[in-house]
């Protein structure tokens, strides 16, 4: 039953992804890719970075100010960037908590506002719909915030009951599912429409990157302090699957679907080590998988709108790992900044 539900998922991605290539955008706002340009977030460096999409070669950039930018969302037309402002911390260790988003203007490459969250303190995970209202979960405060970029407002502010430090919104924006580390066993199920949380689905050691499918069919979730990845099924909000990274013991940190959905990219191996890559055929999951490395400390990745090269951004020492999806091979690496942690096409 399981690998005759993964191949209607997946004929159904194919469908989203010739939406996708004929319009930009148009399949999951929160899978975006186009020609123009490329952000990459230089946490360490604390600098916004514009590169040429096409030779890799770096354009221009500009200081994010006080407290270390994270995550990323892009605006469904494309034009608009979202960065958090965590704080100069990490996870469970941010002394001093960010309470801003930045806005920041793609085409002019440089910053065109900022969204005060304030009293919420350290946002981190940021998604977006198709309306391009945002999603941001703070995980000292424990709360998912729902807010209008337009007026820079907050509308709602929902009790997760967990310290979420990412989200996956599924592509309709019926449901948001919030990971929790370290302490909570548990990822927050957050229905969109009434903006309540509605219940858990238990997750061992808790959860860290979690992505939700194109299709919305199905959620993949790193689980807790092991090699695996568990798989929700959104419709029941159950596990149907646990699958077991290949290759090596690290427990995976970050994890992402390619634009055709067709693979599922897991990174593995934190605290300044190299990256295991492992790529998953979402046809096949069981089936073997092949293991790159990438450079340290693995935390994000991009596609380009060809879809076959994928970005990993290495938080460890700057670099980018450019990855060919077809030969499923390392195909060159460049120079991105200080430390990377995320980064989009657009």
């Amino acid at each position: 039953m399981i690998r005759r539900t993964a191949v209607r998922s997946l004929a159904a991605a194919l469908v989203l992804t010739s939406a996708y290539v004929a319009g930009l955008g148009a399949a999951d706002p929160n899978n975006p890719t186009g020609g123009k340009g490329l952000i990459l977030v230089d946490k360490r460096g604390h600098y916004v970075r514009f590169f040429d999409p096409k030779t890799d070669k770096e354009l221009s950039a500009f200081p994010t100010g006080q407290g270390a930018a994270h995550d990323l969302a892009i605006s469904p037309d494309l034009k608009t960037a979202y960065i958090p402002v965590y704080g100069d911390g990490v996870y469970n260790r941010n002394p001093n908590p960010g309470q801003s988003i930045l806005i920041v203007d793609l085409g002019a490459q440089k910053l065109a506002g900022m969204i005060d969250i304030a009293p919420y303190q350290a946002p981190h995970g940021i998604q977006t719909d198709a309306r391009g209202k945002l999603y941001v979960v703070c995980d000292i405060s424990k709360k998912l915030l729902v807010i209008d970029p337009v007026a820079r407002k907050i509308e709602s502010v929902i009790d997760v009951e967990g310290t979420g430090h990412w989200l996956a919104v599924l592509p309709d924006a019926s449901k948001a599912y919030v990971s929790n580390q370290s302490g909570q066993e548990f990822i927050s199920i957050v229905d969109l429409k009434t903006r309540k949380m509605i219940g858990k689905v238990p997750a061992a050691g808790g959860a860290r990157g979690i992505v939700a499918s194109s299709d919305g069919q199905r959620v993949f979730a790193i689980q807790g302090q092991a090699p695996y990845v568990i798989v929700i099924d959104p419709a029941s909000d159950t596990i149907v699957d646990r699958i077991e990274l290949q290759g090596h013991t690290e427990a995976g940190y970050k994890l992402r679907l390619s634009l055709d959905g067709r693979t599922l990219l897991v990174c593995s191996g934190i605290g300044g080590m190299d990256s295991y890559i492992n790529m998953l055929d979402v046809g096949d999951l069981h089936g073997k998988q092949q293991v790159l490395r990438a450079g340290k400390s693995s935390m994000g990745f991009a596609f380009a709108p060809d879809g076959q090269t994928a970005l990993v951004l290495n938080d460890g020492d700057g670099t980018v790992t450019v990855i060919d999806l077809k030969s499923k091979s390392v195909r060159n690496t460049f120079k991105g900044g200080t430390g990377i942690e995320t980064a989009s096409y657009y």
